[in-house]
């Protein structure tokens, strides 16, 4: 009679960080990975995701010279971090860290 092997379900903690400068989302992630392994965390990642291109044309003049526009680009750099099996202390550590103006991170429990 063979034992029948269980395996419990992981828990992950999912951060999608994003940035509009691409440098500095490395950094940011880089900071991260490092407090998590610092804590003894599993990370999988950074897993880059698609960037988000934002386009815009605004005409140069308010009345005449339709043809005479400019255009504008805003681009979201993403990137996706897995923790697996989190504990407190790493939830904790995350929260302490100080992230540069202009990285927003979410964080999900799934």
């Amino acid at each position: 009679m063979a034992k029948k092997i269980v395996e419990l379900p992981k828990e992950r903690l999912r951060l999608r960080v994003k940035s509009y400068d691409a440098k500095l989302i490395d950094a940011s992630v880089r900071q991260i990975i490092e407090a998590i392994r610092r804590q003894g965390g599993e990370v999988v990642g950074p897993t880059p995701l698609p960037t988000e291109f934002r386009r815009y044309t605004v005409n140069r003049s308010t009345f005449v010279h339709k043809k005479s526009r400019d255009q504008f680009e805003l681009r979201v750099h993403k990137r996706l971090v897995d923790i697996m099996n989190p504990q407190q202390k790493i939830v904790e550590s995350l929260s302490d860290l100080n992230l540069p103006a202009g990285v927003d991170v979410e964080i999900k429990m799934g």
